[in-house]
Formats: C-alpha cells, sequence, structure tokens
C-alpha cells in the first residue's frame, strides 16, 4: 500500500514475531500518545512496519505490511536480524526529513517530540551512551575487530559504546546508516557470536564524524528485568486492550512505571529475618518469592507477582543446579518458607510446579 509522504518527523517501529512483541509496541505507542494529550496531532507521524496489522486496528499509526521474505532480505547477506533496523530507518529517511526508529520494549517517560529537538544536523540519537571500547578487553569485538579498526583509523579503546533501543537521525545524515549496515556485512563473520554487532558498528559509524546525544530522560528501555516490565504491560493491556486510547487508559499508563517493583526496607529486613529459619541455600529465593507476594499499592507492580516467582526459580537454579519437581517440592513445603508465604503459599508451589515442569 502506497501512503502519502509526510514532512513530520516520524516515529518508527519494527515489530514482529511473537504476540510478545506486539504488546510492548503498542504500549510503548500509547506511552507516546499519553504525553502527546491521546492523538499524534499535526507535528508527528507514527509508522509500524509489522508482520501483523491486527494489533494495532485501534491506533492512530500508520502501518506497512512486513512480509517474511523483505525482512530476510533486509537481513542479508549472513541473515543478520538486526541489520534490518538500519535498512528500515534509512529507507524512511529517503522520504522524511527525521526520523527515530524505537525498540518495542521501550516505554515513554515524556512527550516523543522531545526526541526530535535533540536531532540536530550532524547528530545521531541513541538510548544511551555506555563505556568505552576498551573497558572490556574480553569481549569478541575487542579481540576480533580493535586491531582492524584501529588500522583503518575508524576507532580506538576511546570509542564510546551506545544502546540502539533508539536511533534518530536528520535525513541529511543518513549516509551514516550505509556505513554501519557495509560495517555489519563485513564484520559479522569475524563477530558471529557479539549480539551488540550492531550498535556497535552504529557507534563506529558514528566516531569522530557525528555528535552523539541520548535520551534516556525521554524513555525508558526496559531490556533488563524485562520481565517485570512485561507484567506490568500485559495488566495495562487485560485492563484496557479494548479501549487503550480512552481516558482511563491514558491515566494508567503513568502508573506503569520505570521501577522495578520492590517492597519498602524495613519489609525487606523483615522478610531477611523472617528468612533466617531456612537452609542458607534457600533464603535468597525465599525472599524473591516474598517481593513477589508484597501487596503493592500500584495495581501494575502487584501484577509482577509471577515474574518475581520465576525470577526466583531461575535463581535457584542457576546457583544449585536444576532441581527436579520433587526437590522443588520439597523446598516450597519447608516448613519455615510455608511461613512466610503465608496465604499465598498454595498459589506460589502451583504456579511455580508448573513453571518446572514445562
Amino acid at each position: 500500500m502506497q501512503h502519502p509522504v509526510s514532512a513530520n518527523p516520524q516515529l518508527v517501529y519494527l515489530a514482529f514475531g511473537p504476540a510478545t512483541y506486539h504488546q510492548e509496541a503498542c504500549f510503548s505507542i500509547v506511552s507516546a500518545l499519553a504525553h502527546l494529550g491521546g492523538t499524534p496531532g499535526a507535528a508527528l507521524d507514527i509508522q509500524v512496519y509489522t508482520d501483523n496489522l491486527e494489533p494495532y486496528r485501534q491506533l492512530p499509526v500508520t502501518t506497512h505490511l512486513l512480509d517474511e521474505a523483505t525482512r530476510k532480505a533486509w537481513n542479508q547477506p549472513h541473515g543478520y536480524h538486526f541489520r534490518s533496523k538500519h535498512v528500515l530507518i534509512h529507507k524512511v529517511l529517503e522520504q522524511h526529513p527525521q526520523a527515530v526508529l524505537i525498540d518495542t520494549d521501550t516505554f515513554f517517560r515524556t512527550s516523543p517530540l522531545e526526541l526530535f529537538r535533540r536531532i540536530e544536523p550532524g547528530t545521531l540519537l541513541c538510548n544511551a551512551i555506555g563505556g568505552r571500547f576498551g573497558e572490556n578487553q574480553k569481549c569478541v569485538l575487542y579481540k576480533n575487530l580493535l586491531d582492524i579498526l584501529q588500522a583503518r583509523g575508524l576507532a580506538d579503546c576511546q570509542m564510546p559504546l551506545l544502546n540502539s533501543g533508539v536511533i534518530g537521525l536528520n535525513a541529511e545524515d543518513a549516509p551514516l546508516l550505509e556505513r554501519s549496515i557495509a560495517m555489519m556485512d563485513e564484520f559479522h563473520p569475524l563477530a558471529r557470536e557479539a549480539y551488540t554487532l550492531e550498535e556497535f558498528c552504529l557507534a563506529v559509524a558514528a566516531y569522530r564524524t557525528l555528535n552523539v546525544s541520548e535520551c534516556t530522560d525521554v524513555i525508558h528501555h526496559y531490556w533488563s528485568r524485562k520481565a517485570q516490565f512485561r507484567a506490568k504491560i500485559q495488566a495495562w493491556l487485560r485492563k484496557h486492550g479494548d479501549a487503550p486510547l480512552s481516558e482511563a487508559a491514558l491515566a494508567d499508563v503513568l502508573l506503569v512505571n520505570d521501577q522495578l517493583p520492590r517492597p519498602p526496607a524495613l519489609h525487606r529486613m523483615g522478610y531477611k529475618a523472617l528468612t533466617l529459619m531456612l537452609p542458607s541455600h534457600q533464603r535468597q529465593f525465599a525472599r524473591e518469592l516474598l517481593y513477589g507476594c508484597y501487596p503493592y499499592p500500584n495495581e501494575f507492580d502487584r501484577a509482577c507477582a509471577s515474574a518475581w516467582w520465576d525470577k526466583a526459580l531461575e535463581n535457584l537454579n542457576q546457583r544449585h543446579g536444576q532441581l527436579d519437581p520433587q526437590q522443588l517440592r520439597r523446598c516450597l513445603r519447608h516448613p519455615g518458607l510455608r511461613l512466610s508465604l503465608g496465604g499465598r503459599r498454595h498459589e506460589v508451589e502451583s504456579h511455580l510446579m508448573k513453571r518446572q515442569q514445562d
């Protein structure tokens, strides 16, 4: 489908695959709209490139059906799936003066228009500026690429690394993406296991050529502790999915905050004392279960209960090896843990036993 070309700044999403990613994208879009008063208005266009149009039908966005063949072509020559991010924003900038590509696992703290105020000519907007390239000399990118990059004068140990959960540019600076794509194509065989190759190549392409700005104050990118934030978002969708732009839905967006829900310090101290009756290897497990049981005043924090319990089980298995169902049941039925969990012990046990058997 052909869509009219707009002179507006473009907020762009690439969303495909399991339903979780579409849920993330929808909430990110609604969070942007919440800070714009519910609609994009005349100052901003939102575009979604996706393999599933249905989740976005109630939102004021322009959707583009992205078939698998196109997406695979964007990932060539090595099938590197993050390459498609740079291909997409480059295509958008061929028709629009400004564009920001934003990952789905984000939500806005303030108006999305603030992103575009930071994209001056000669500036790359990223999510966050990280440490220096030379700080982790065990990294495969350092071990395999430093000599090549130094020999070409492209990078050195002082180059700042970037998080590409946001990529924003003016059209005149789009050649940066051509350079980053070319480097991905060249360096992928040398660093196949480097998950961050895409944002690393973006950093190299921008080094000494463009100013770099960040926007952690504008958006929250929940790449860490993703399960808890997804639980909050899914609770919001269960409540407001039928009317995502209603007054109540937009008001509740602000309650889906960027804080990892934890009980107050006094309660955490109490949990620590309470779990002293348990075997030492079970104490951290019990405390994390109790974090999920705490009656948080924020309903979306309460929705993180099962995510806390899952994380507690994951951490226990990592620390002490995979427990079989019988071992887990014995652990959960220790008198001290049963007492600590109180009225929620049956709920916790049922959830974790099912999780361990899946």
